[in-house]
């Protein structure tokens, strides 16, 4: 990959909004590419961005990208995304006969437990990845700490903004969400 080459990825991961001085928020975007290599697209301003570069999960998008990450970001995937250059390519992939479509390009991927990814990054800032456990034991949602953003997010959403668009409401989900699981070199989760 060059610098700012336009490159296919089908996106797979999207985060809730998280704000962001000097983006007013940004999304953790992943996805795929046709190669099928893992692409981290940091920043992105999703909610801020015209309809027309809103993609959705399963979506592919054309986009120009960095060699690297942005600033300081230096995991293997990261690349920073020419975000004027986004051009959605058809309609999210159907989820018709157990997720078909989708479940291909996701098996193309290879899969590792928790701790070859944890050992992977370690060599090489490897930061994604398909992890499959050997079972699934439970969903912990809990009450958020606080339902309430931090005092310097709050005064963020507070500030005027000379250029670009206002800031935009943003709810803070007041609940964590955290599997518990077992892969296969592990004891206990």
């Amino acid at each position: 990959m060059t610098l700012n080459e336009q490159t296919k990825v089908l996106i797979v991961v999207m985060t809730y909004p998280h704000p962001s001085p000097r983006y007013q928020e940004l999304v953790c975007t992943a996805g795929i590419t046709e190669s099928p290599e893992w692409v981290r697209l940091y920043p992105i301003d999703y909610r801020y961005r015209p309809t027309a570069q809103q993609f959705k999960k399963y979506q592919w998008i054309e986009v120009a990208l960095s060699e690297r990450g942005a600033g300081n970001d230096n995991r293997k995937e990261s690349r920073r995304p020419e975000l004027e250059s986004i051009r959605l390519i058809g309609a999210p992939l159907s989820t018709r006969n157990g997720w078909e479509e989708r479940r291909a390009l996701i098996d193309a991927l290879p899969c590792q437990t928790v701790n070859q990814l944890k050992a992977a990054f370690d060599t090489d800032r490897t930061s994604l990845g398909v992890v499959r456990p050997v079972r699934v034991l439970d969903l912990e949602i809990r009450p958020a700490e606080s339902t309430e953003w931090k005092p310097e997010w709050k005064a963020l959403f507070e500030q005027k903004t000379l250029f670009g668009p206002p800031q935009k409401d943003l709810a803070r989900i007041p609940f964590t969400f955290h599997y518990i699981f077992e892969c296969e070199d592990n004891e206990k989760p």
